[in-house]
Formats: C-alpha cells, sequence, structure tokens
C-alpha cells in the first residue's frame, strides 16, 4: 500500500506484467498471471525445469480461467505442458498465489508445499467458509472505523468455494528442499502473512522472495486471519533476515526481476523508519484512533489523500497504520488504550 522511493524506470512498471515468459537465468522462467480488477495487475509464477523432478514452480496463481490459459501459453512456449508439473512451492496463502496450486494438485496430481505458519489461517478459512477478511475487519473496528468495516464486508459475497483452499501436502519449516542437484532453502519471513516463507537458491544467486520484498511498492501489513500480536515487527525483523543472507537476485512475485535483494531490503527498511516518523508526527499531541491517523497520511508514492482510496485501499491504510501504532507502542514511543473495544494512541508525556 505505501511506497518508498525506487530506482526502478517508470517503464517498467507495466511491462513486466505482459503475458509470455521471460528467462532469468538459464532454467528459470518467471510467467506472469493475470489478475483481473486488481491493482497490483498479475502474479510472477517462477518454472524451474532441468530437474529430475519434472517442473518445479514458485507460487500457483489464483485459480481463475485466465490464469490456467496464461500458465498453459506460457509452457507451451517453453516446449512443455502443465502435466509436468510435480510440485508447486507456495510462498503464503493468498490468493493469488495458493488457489491454482490447489487446483493444479486436483488436475494433474503436483505436489503442493506451503509454510508451516499459514496452519492457522487455512484452518480458519475452512471454519468461516468465507473469502471475507475477517481479521481485517476486526481490526477495522479496533481501529475506530466501523463504518468502513461495513463497507468492506459489503464487498464481498458468499460464493466461497472450499476445494481450492484445502491443506498443502507438506508443511514447510526451516529445512533445505533438493530436486535433482537443485538446492532451495525455505527461510520463514512472517509479516505480510504469518507464515509467508521466501526460497533461496544459493547456488545460483537467486530469491524468489513472494510478497515480502517487492521492487515497487511494499506489501500489506496485517491483511490476514489471526491475530499475529505485532505483524509490522515481524515483518521489520524479516526484512533484516535477508541482509544477513548471501545477496541474490530479487525474484519477486509483482513487478520485474532485481538485482539485489539487499539493496531493495535497505531500501524498505529506510521506508519504514520514514513511516514510523511520520506517522508519530501526525499522532501528535491528542488521543486518537488509527482511523483518524491514517486519514491525515499520505498514500502511495504521490501522497494520496486517505478520502481519495478506495475502500478496499482504505481498508489496507487503516491496517497499516495501526501496525506502525502499535510498534510506536512497543518502542516506547507511542501508549495504548483501549475503550470499549477501540484502541487510542497518544504520545507519552515525559
Amino acid at each position: 500500500m505505501t511506497t518508498p522511493t525506487t530506482r526502478t524506470p517508470r517503464f517498467d512498471r507495466g511491462r513486466w506484467a505482459q503475458a509470455g515468459p521471460e528467462t532469468v537465468h538459464p532454467g528459470v522462467h518467471r510467467i506472469p498471471l493475470p489478475l483481473p480488477d486488481d491493482g497490483l495487475r498479475a502474479v510472477n509464477v517462477y518454472a524451474l525445469e532441468g530437474l529430475t523432478e519434472g517442473l518445479v514452480l514458485i507460487d500457483g496463481g489464483w485459480s481463475i480461467p485466465e490464469s490456467r490459459k496464461a500458465l498453459e501459453d506460457a509452457l507451451t512456449q517453453l516446449g512443455h505442458d502443465l502435466g509436468e508439473i510435480s510440485h508447486v512451492l507456495v510462498t503464503h496463502i493468498h490468493r493469488d498465489h495458493y488457489t491454482q496450486a490447489v487446483e493444479l494438485r486436483r488436475l494433474l496430481g503436483s505436489r503442493v508445499y506451503l509454510g508451516a505458519g499459514e496452519r492457522r489461517g487455512l484452518e480458519a478459512l475452512g471454519e468461516l467458509r468465507t473469502d471475507e477478511p475477517v481479521g481485517s475487519l476486526v481490526n477495522l473496528r479496533r481501529a475506530g472505523a466501523h463504518d468502513l468495516a461495513e463497507r468492506v464486508a459489503a464487498m464481498y459475497d458468499d460464493d466461497f468455494d472450499p476445494t481450492v483452499w484445502e491443506a498443502p501436502d507438506r508443511w514447510l519449516h526451516a529445512e533445505e528442499l533438493h530436486f535433482g542437484d537443485a538446492r532451495l532453502t525455505v527461510v520463514p519471513t512472517p509479516g505480510h502473512t504469518q507464515g509467508h516463507v521466501v526460497y533461496h537458491d544459493r547456488a545460483r544467486g537467486l530469491l524468489f522472495s513472494g510478497d515480502h520484498v517487492l521492487p515497487h511498492i511494499t506489501p500489506s501489513i496485517g491483511f490476514e486471519l489471526g491475530e499475529p500480536s505485532l505483524p509490522l515487527g515481524d515483518y521489520l525483523e524479516s526484512l533484516h533476515l535477508m541482509t544477513t543472507l548471501a545477496d541474490a537476485r530479487l525474484l519477486p512475485a509483482h513487478g520485474p526481476v532485481g538485482d539485489s535483494v539487499h539493496a531493495r531490503a535497505g531500501e524498505l527498511l529506510a521506508h519504514h523508519d520514514d513511516r514510523l516518523a511520520e506517522t508519530l508526527a501526525t499522532l501528535g499531541e491528542g488521543v486518537r484512533t488509527a482511523h483518524e491517523v491514517a486519514g491525515e497520511l499520505g498514500w502511495t508514492r504521490r501522497k494520496v489523500p486517505f478520502a481519495d482510496l478506495g475502500v478496499f485501499d482504505q481498508m489496507l491504510a487503516v491496517n497499516e497504520t495501526a501496525a506502525h501504532l502499535d510498534v510506536l507502542v512497543v518502542r516506547g514511543r507511542a501508549r495504548r488504550t483501549q475503550t470499549d473495544g477501540v484502541n487510542w494512541y497518544v504520545v507519552p508525556t515525559a
């Protein structure tokens, strides 16, 4: 939602989402799959070939006909077909990453792997049987945005398909996966979701970063089922973790391939430092809710007023503001109290 300055040329911002495969390394191909009516435009899945296990995909895409056709067409251009997909390694539970992986398993017998930290969120989806962002609605009401929560809830219907939210074949922890001569290190990176993981190919100098490290935007925080105690704190720790790994090319889920994970992680950490300072300044001397603070902050690199955002983006903005305020509380820069289920924030007096 919030976006730091980037060095990526503007002409790359749309070109990366155009259909068709891009070879980013021998045997590694980026395949953008469409996300209709979504500002992200596309999600990258990566096809790894030349392995004894057949084709391995990193992320699966959204389970819609347009996505499946785009994947099939791209694999045909590469001289492959859907039937060669043996494994889909998913970075996190969101629909544009997970649901088509489950569909491919049902159609082809492919095996689906997912980070163990996503287990509770997946179970909650099965219990609630709704795609409605229940956790985010709870957060909105806690942030004092009751009217906004009602408008968000009205955007969702009851057309829930439980088959695309089935459990994976294997829950992943911090471990190394072997596919022939290829070695992929699973690195848990909680923040965007509790169970987000990235896949580090140290030998080839590649990091499949999912939504954890993105080249143009910062991932949303606090948009999931369940209630992590400090999602932004988790995310910042996971960003710092990236700088301790051997640097690698950035292969993100949204946007073009980047040259350095370390460089982009550094930009994102600096951005959140700036955003924390801006949030603290906006909080000022009064006692305020996250909704009130979000209403006075600018959004995206263009500093769009909160009132000019769509309903869904307003939800993300309020949740992100609450996440920043909660980090300020942990750091002793703000204090939080609760009245009638609503959190109120204030700068402590000396």
